[in-house]
């Protein structure tokens, strides 16, 4: 049996979630949200230390998703963790959810900050990780960037910042999908060579599939085991709309709402996921 296919199953499930929240609010970022599904639901599933029952429980593990616009994820994948119930799901962005356009801690369980104006994530990230040095804390701190993102000069002052301070406590993760809002990257300001880069600012840098399961566990679990003085860079290459066809790589895509048929095209190709990933667990119990 496939090690991880419950984590896949999971990771199908937060998708079908995802289209169905946004055509039910007629807004939201969709493939921003598809391409840390997957990273989304290792860290929630296997890797936190945190307590759905307590989301402000002081020895927690924190999360930052600075790229504030993919938490349609990070909703579907609270939920279906336990931090609220999943038919809150239903009201994103209408009025008074707690779900709204971007992650509001004071509103919704199991934010740790809330997000939205790129650039500003690893700075909070960092402060929280060297508040937790300061007051002898072993909790981790998980940032997880947009590509885009890294465009923005606050993110450098962070990582010179981190690696100074010695905050081998923090993991940022960078969604390498290639594409901003309306063009690739590499148009827009090129990043390349992106690893170099944060290796140059002094971080311990790790290059995976950011769809492959096992490579996001064990990048993870190797950040959260070692302590050598260094922050931890994960640069996660991803496809931006992972799992549906017609929306992967295709950056109009970025805010597009999907009509009745590309919906039903969408949820068609993620049931057949599911019933394949069942069908190929089957198999191998009778092997």
């Amino acid at each position: 049996m496939d090690d991880f296919l419950e984590l896949k199953l999971r990771s199908e499930k937060i998708r079908e979630w995802i289209i169905r929240m946004v055509v039910r609010a007629g807004k939201g970022h969709v493939t921003p949200a598809f391409s840390i599904t997957d990273i989304l639901v290792a860290l929630y599933f296997d890797i936190l230390r945190i307590n759905p029952s307590d989301p402000g429980w002081e020895g927690r593990d924190r999360f930052v998703l600075s790229k504030g616009h993919g938490c349609l994820a990070l909703y579907a994948v609270l939920a279906e963790r336990g931090f609220f119930p999943t038919g809150v799901l239903g009201s994103f962005s209408q009025a008074g959810s707690p779900l709204g356009g971007h992650p509001d801690r004071s509103r919704c369980p199991g934010i740790d900050v809330s997000t939205g104006s790129l650039g500003h994530g690893l700075s909070i990230g960092a402060g929280m990780a060297w508040a937790g040095k300061f007051d002898s804390m072993d909790y981790h701190v998980v940032v997880l960037m947009g590509d885009g993102e890294t465009d923005e000069g606050s993110i450098w002052e962070a990582a010179m910042f981190a690696s100074h301070k010695g905050l081998d406590n923090l993991i940022g993760i960078v969604d390498r999908n290639r594409l901003q809002m309306t063009d690739a990257t590499e148009k827009v300001l090129s990043l390349e060579p992106l690893f170099d880069r944060w290796h140059s600012f002094g971080w311990s840098v790790h290059e995976i599939d950011g769809h492959d399961f096992r490579q996001i566990e064990d990048s993870l679990n190797l950040a959260f085991s070692c302590h050598h003085g260094k922050p931890h860079l994960i640069l996660a290459h991803t496809l931006k709309g992972k799992g549906v066809s017609f929306m992967e790589n295709r950056p109009e895509w970025h805010m597009q709402i999907p009509n009745k048929d590309e919906t039903a095209r969408a949820l068609e190709e993620i049931a057949n996921r599911i019933d394949a990933l069942r069908r190929s667990s089957h198999v191998a119990d009778e092997d």
